[in-house]
């Protein structure tokens, strides 16, 4: 079937076999095993058309992901050189340390410190992590994100 013309690929026999593996275990993520198959495809003369409707997706897709393993350095792995790409936006701003921490608090007693309160707040827990020294500060939102990523 014709197509646009790709730069075609070459792998070596061990970037195949993990290309492979990773294709058709079935732990691998999905989109993981996608990328695997748009670059054995492509390392086969598939054209991008042709890659884009076998494997159901946009060609803008399989031209992307043949264009980064192109790109990518020639010593990173297979599984680094499929990875998505750094997002954009601030870094997190509290260490899942600081999150253990602040949701292990909130499992204790409150009778247990000196707090007249028979029960923890979402403002109470984000007071008592700032006075332990947990956080420099947080706010009673934060803690309640805390709260539903455990719940969830």
């Amino acid at each position: 079937m014709a197509g646009h013309i790709a730069a075609p690929l070459e792998l070596t026999t061990e970037q195949r076999q993990e290309l492979t593996l990773l294709s058709r275990a079935h732990s691998t993520p999905q989109k993981l095993a996608e990328r695997a198959r748009i670059i054995s495809l492509a390392a086969d003369g598939v054209s991008v058309t042709e890659t884009a409707q076998r494997l159901c997706l946009w060609r803008k897709t399989a031209s992307m992901w043949r264009k980064r393993w192109r790109e990518a350095e020639s010593s990173a792995s297979t599984a680094e050189r499929l990875s998505d790409a750094p997002r954009c936006g601030a870094p997190g701003k509290f260490t899942p340390e600081q999150v253990c921490a602040i949701i292990a608090l909130a499992c204790e007693d409150p009778k247990d410190t000196d707090l007249p309160i028979s029960q923890w707040s979402q403002s109470e827990v984000a007071r008592q992590a700032i006075k332990r020294g947990i956080v420099p500060s947080i706010s009673h939102g934060s803690v309640g994100r805390f709260f539903k990523r455990v719940s969830a």
